[in-house]
């Protein structure tokens, strides 16, 4: 969220006008705050067994916000049918594999426990399935020898941060394209 945020500045197409958490206390939400960015929290844990009027919740805060675009970053709650539709072709999300493999959680162990030679990072338009959206850029990084989830996570890290800024921009400007980085 902060690489996205730092990166609409000058010529960038794009403006942030909203962070919104459903976490309270997300560390996410001071640094949104001293960005200069608008933020709200909407808990799902207020909403036990309501998923539909959470996500409505949603809506109503974020439509107010009156935004372009979507873009998920570290928002671990899966979405329903009626929420992407909603949204649908202005929502991107960040997940860290290169889709299609390993949706979900847990995706730098998965990796090194299939002996994958490289792991990485993919932006997607987020659909009513689960990380399964059309590919708009990936990030490929070797799995080295050693590597542990941690230390695979953090040498993917300053790519998610270059790569979703870039498909921002070209998604903004109508650009299909996938952005690739290795």
């Amino acid at each position: 969220m902060v690489a996205l945020a730092e990166s609409m500045v000058g010529d960038h197409p794009a403006r942030p006008c909203l962070v919104l958490s459903n976490v309270p206390g997300a560390g996410g939400l001071d640094k949104a705050r001293a960005l200069g960015i608008e933020t709200a929290v909407i808990d799902h844990r207020a909403f036990a067994g309501a998923r539909a009027d959470f996500e409505a919740a949603l809506i109503e805060r974020i439509d107010a916000a009156r935004p372009d675009v979507i873009c998920l970053a570290g928002f671990m709650r899966i979405l329903t049918p009626v929420f992407t539709g909603h949204y649908a072709g202005r929502m991107l999300n960040i997940h860290p594999s290169l889709l299609p493999k390993y949706q979900g959680l847990d995706t730098h162990a998965r990796a090194i426990a299939a002996g994958d030679a490289e792991a990485g990072c993919t932006v997607h338009a987020v659909t009513a399935a689960l990380d399964d959206g059309p590919i708009l850029g990936q990030a490929r990084v070797p799995i080295a020898p050693d590597d542990t989830p941690e230390t695979l996570a953090a040498r993917i890290l300053p790519f998610e941060h270059r790569l979703y800024p870039a498909v921002l921009v070209r998604f903004i400007a109508g650009d299909p394209t996938p952005v690739m980085l290795s």
